[in-house]
């Protein structure tokens, strides 16, 4: 679920002017999963950019504040979730602090970073969701270190109907800055892809796991 169509298209803008995310219908790109994609994101090159950090922290900080005011803190998910987390909780003036994808095995063996209580209602930042497996794997973890999942927010998602229906069965409340829809309206709109190009994006939308296997 998007926050509004007017900050989700300035994310979306923001993103392709710096390349953060990338349209390649005709030569798609291999994501880890082995799924062949014509998108590919890399939302950590908003840091690099002053104005786009700040719009997008201010933004993050807003959603969470609208949607989940008893936050009393702000989680980040590793490794990318870690900075726009933090950005959010300085905007916000609450504790940080992150979920690793698993316990370390040396030191303490923390999973769970930072000063985080547990019962403390936390909200957990994502920079991406996709199939939500990840991350939902991280609201458990914080889960059972005793924390209060209040919700997830995320910069950017594709919103696939199997990411939907995972955060609903897990009861975990989740909104993002922006989603697929609007990048690739906008996209269409300045001319960055073309019809057949369009009907591609389309294409995979509906079965990212089979398009051009």
């Amino acid at each position: 679920m998007q926050e509004t169509i007017s900050t989700a298209s300035k994310i979306a803008e923001y993103l392709l002017e710096i390349n953060a995310i990338k349209l390649s219908p005709d030569q798609p790109f291999t994501w880890t999963s082995g799924w062949r994609s014509p998108i590919y994101s890399d939302n950590r090159l908003s840091l690099s950019h002053p104005h786009v950090r700040d719009y997008i922290k201010a933004a993050l900080g807003k959603l969470i504040h609208e949607n989940f005011p008893a936050a009393e803190a702000v989680i980040g998910v590793a490794t990318a979730g870690i900075a726009p987390g933090a950005l959010a909780a300085d905007e916000l003036g609450l504790p940080f602090g992150y979920v690793r994808s698993e316990a370390k095995k040396h030191g303490m063996g923390k999973q769970v970073e930072g000063d985080i209580k547990p019962a403390q209602k936390v909200v957990v930042v994502e920079d991406l969701v996709s199939t939500g497996k990840s991350s939902l794997q991280a609201v458990e973890a914080l889960r059972a270190y005793g924390c209060e999942v209040l919700g997830m927010v995320s910069i950017f998602t594709y919103g696939f109907e199997a990411a939907k229906q995972a955060f609903e069965e897990a009861g975990c409340p989740y909104f993002s800055l922006s989603d697929y829809n609007v990048l690739i309206e906008l996209a269409a709109k300045t001319g960055r892809v073309n019809t057949d190009q369009l009907e591609q994006l389309a294409e995979w939308r509906k079965s990212p796991s089979t398009w051009k296997q």
